[in-house]
């Protein structure tokens, strides 16, 4: 049943397909909140929402783009950010917004990361992590902590996860930083700088896997919720090698990286558009 036209629902109604809620995500799941924020930060920015884009991969946030009342893609595994690139250079004024999960973006989809980073495409990524592959059945991911428990790892995870800060700064973005669902009025507004940054922009947000990560390491979404509160410490400017995932110790929020460099598109123009072409075209 469609809701009342003159009726309004939500202040997003507009940024949102209506006829596709309710959504799938689970309860006590952090990804509405998180794509809350991003909606949000979208309409505050300014940006021309009719020139604006959402690309995801798949995995429960990657649901996200199918929700969305925009120009949207919702991409094979791992391979938003080629998709979002190819979307950037074929017609640069677009505004290309990443929303995808960590085993998206960052298993299957880490290379793509990597290189996009390395080039400085300009694309704003936002990655909910929540610790392990929620949709498929809670498998073990390239961000699940030291001795968690998933499907795939009933004794506790024996590898160490990817600090997804560091990896964004080794790998040359502009603009990083990271959240919790908790801090949404910080996430908001990271977001906002993150798609208003020339350059490749990146946002971790850390989020509550209730039915999968969250039941098999007895953790419920209140404790999740509460561990988000007592165990973080936002520490702007902080070094990314500070940044590992670690609640004993405490885990650094904040924004870490905000510089400017040529984009791919910059540098592309200067390198394989030389000067005297322009003019020759110009002449013609």
């Amino acid at each position: 049943m469609k809701p009342d036209k003159k009726q309004t629902t939500h202040p997003l109604d507009d940024l949102l397909r209506i006829d596709r809620i309710p959504h799938i995500w689970c309860p006590g799941c952090g990804i509405g909140t998180a794509f809350s924020s991003c909606l949000i930060a979208m309409k505050e920015s300014g940006i021309d929402l009719k020139k604006t884009v959402m690309v995801s991969g798949i995995g429960c946030s990657g649901r996200g783009a199918g929700y969305v009342n925009l120009d949207s893609y919702h991409t094979t595994h791992g391979r938003a950010i080629p998709f979002a690139t190819g979307m950037k250079l074929a017609n640069p004024e677009l505004n290309v917004v990443v929303f995808s999960g960590d085993g998206d973006l960052f298993a299957i989809g880490g290379n793509h990361f990597i290189h996009a980073a390395r080039r400085n495409v300009d694309l704003t990524v936002v990655c909910v992590n929540n610790f392990n592959y929620g949709m498929t059945g809670g498998q073990v991911a390239a961000t699940t902590p030291y001795l968690s428990m998933t499907t795939t790892t009933p004794m506790g995870n024996p590898d160490t996860p990817f600090n997804l800060p560091l990896m964004a700064y080794a790998s040359g973005a502009t603009y990083v930083a990271r959240w919790t669902i908790l801090h949404a009025r910080d996430l908001t507004e990271s977001i906002e700088e993150a798609i208003l940054k020339r350059g490749f922009s990146f946002v971790e947000v850390l989020s509550p896997c209730p039915i999968n990560y969250g039941r098999r390491n007895k953790e419920k979404p209140l404790d999740t919720l509460k561990t988000y509160q007592e165990k973080t410490i936002i520490k702007n400017d902080a070094h990314p090698t500070e940044l590992g995932i670690d609640f004993d110790r405490g885990i650094i929020l904040g924004k870490f990286v905000d510089t400017n460099l040529p984009t791919c598109s910059d540098r592309y123009d200067n390198t394989c558009r030389p000067k005297d072409l322009f003019e020759e075209e110009g002449e013609e």
